[in-house]
């Protein structure tokens, strides 16, 4: 069972995220805001989430959702307005944006979601990560995902229309 952003209809193949690893299953009941799953292959759920120690060097990270919007950047006293990438509960990927602001404290503010402030942690080809020093908290994330796709909705309807 998990909780859920949006309605997903019972049969809808999906694939979850544990520790880094995306485990196909599909939706077999739905129930205010929570739906439950069954794993397309048998799996040793207790080894999965026992929480062992990270192999060296391997850190799990949160599930990101790919999305292609605005963010305004500030680092220091420079504003950018940078592309986002990909967004999830723990931080998100931008561009452009200069090699001088790797390991500096940012503070960004991605459309309708509130500031956030962070850490550029890496730095590769004009592209950036940012770590939030607090997660977003589930229903926050799920919340600003379902109003980007009203929005989409709406405006396909009116295009058409």
């Amino acid at each position: 069972m998990a909780e859920v952003g949006h309605a997903i209809p019972v049969g809808t193949k999906v694939r979850l995220e544990f520790s880094s690893q995306k485990i196909p299953c599909h939706v077999v009941w739905t129930r205010e805001g929570t739906a439950g799953f069954k794993f397309d292959n048998n799996l040793d759920l207790g080894e999965l989430l026992a929480g062992r120690k990270p192999r060296h060097g391997f850190r799990p990270r949160p599930p990101r959702l790919s999305v292609e919007c605005k963010a305004s950047l500030k680092v220091g006293k420079t504003y950018y307005t940078v592309d986002v990438h990909d967004i999830s509960l723990g931080g998100l990927k931008v561009e452009p944006i200069e090699e001088y602001c790797l390991g500096r404290e940012v503070v960004v503010v991605v459309e309708s979601l509130r500031p956030i402030r962070g850490e550029v942690r890496w730095f590769s080809d004009r592209r950036a990560g940012v770590v939030f020093d607090q997660p977003l908290k589930f229903e926050e994330l799920a919340e600003w995902i379902g109003k980007r796709l009203e929005m989409a909705a709406l405006k396909a309807s009116i295009k058409k229309g």
